[in-house]
């Protein structure tokens, strides 16, 4: 009986001819699909020899590969954003002609919704904030989107006046897109006194919703700007005067109802003693943690979170991403 035949391994050339065999291999892989182990019985290499000369080949150019998506997106400015954050996600929206926030809104909204349906393994427990754009989120889920998931509210929604538009009640639309239930937070977001805070954080019942808060692995909120519209305002948690005070001592916007200054600390500690919910620190620690915004007002915010580490999913608009890429290293 003959002894059985071994696979010589061939050195590989160098320069020119090495380029021919990266294109041969090229055609062989991408062109023809064959895979790897049978290219290297074809041309009388190894598979690690293949491997490595598919590598090199897009390394140098030879091969080039293009993500053109379906749907409307900028991946190129999407890796950019990845790479100087570090992020684990970005989605970003070509910017229109047309210079209105509401349409940027429910553009990002839109691609916010099919992210969320996208993830897999599917969402078993996420943490919502509320507002216009979550709400706007909210309505671009897809029925179904996560079946079965647990939505638990993650900073204080009870408003003191009513409003024209229901921005509070993002965590029970959330659930019912995906066939499943919500945990509210029935506490106001901002109270007069920090000690009554500290007294509704001690109650079993907020407690617990709290510790829901932080056990989730995903969550995903908005950021706010400072502006006289803002649902803080609207709602009654302040006022005019108080968000002039704000902006004199540096706020930019807010962050699930903490407001923050360009360098990411508390621009008012005795507002921030007043707030209820999940405070920003833990979002660092989230194994998602995913901002959803849009608009020229909300350019400086978005940038202190991301350098903050609030965020390691970005959702958002063109102008919004290259203003973040543009100041990234402003300090």
């Amino acid at each position: 009986m003959s002894a059985p035949t071994q696979q010589t391994t061939v050195r590989l050339p160098s320069d020119e001819l090495r380029e021919q065999l990266m294109v041969q291999v090229a055609k062989l892989y991408y062109d023809l699909e064959k895979t790897q182990s049978e290219i290297a019985t074809e041309v009388g290499l190894t598979r690690w020899q293949v491997s490595r000369l598919i590598r090199e080949a897009r390394e140098i150019g030879i091969v080039r590969i293009e993500i053109v998506p379906r749907s409307q997106r900028r991946p190129d400015i999407e890796v950019e954003l990845q790479r100087a954050f570090g992020l684990r996600e970005a989605i970003v929206v070509p910017t229109g002609p047309s210079d209105d926030e509401g349409i940027s809104l429910e553009s990002v909204a839109q691609a916010a919704g099919q992210y969320l349906a996208g993830i897999n393994p599917k969402i078993e427990l996420i943490g919502v904030s509320w507002g216009r754009t979550m709400a706007a989120v909210a309505r671009w889920l897809p029925p179904a989107w996560n079946d079965g998931v647990h939505v638990v509210l993650i900073n204080g929604a009870t408003n003191l006046r009513s409003t024209s538009q229901q921005t509070n009640m993002v965590a029970e639309r959330f659930a019912q897109a995906g066939n499943g239930r919500a945990t509210l937070l029935p506490v106001p977001a901002i109270v007069g006194k920090r000690g009554t805070r500290e007294v509704l954080e001690q109650d079993p019942v907020i407690a617990d919703v709290l510790a829901l808060a932080e056990a989730a692995p995903t969550v995903c909120f908005s950021v706010g700007a400072l502006s006289n519209h803002s649902v803080l305002v609207e709602s009654g948690y302040l006022n005019e005067a108080e968000i002039a005070a704000l902006a004199a001592r540096g706020a930019i916007g807010d962050i699930l109802g903490h407001f923050i200054t360009a360098d990411g600390a508390m621009a008012d500690p005795e507002l921030d003693d007043r707030t209820l919910g999940l405070r920003p620190e833990h979002l660092p620690h989230k194994e998602r943690a995913i901002a959803v915004s849009a608009g020229r007002s909300k350019h400086p915010v978005v940038l202190t979170c991301l350098r903050a580490s609030y965020i390691n999913v970005l959702v958002t608009d063109e102008a919004t991403a290259l203003y973040c890429l543009e100041h990234g290293d402003d300090r």
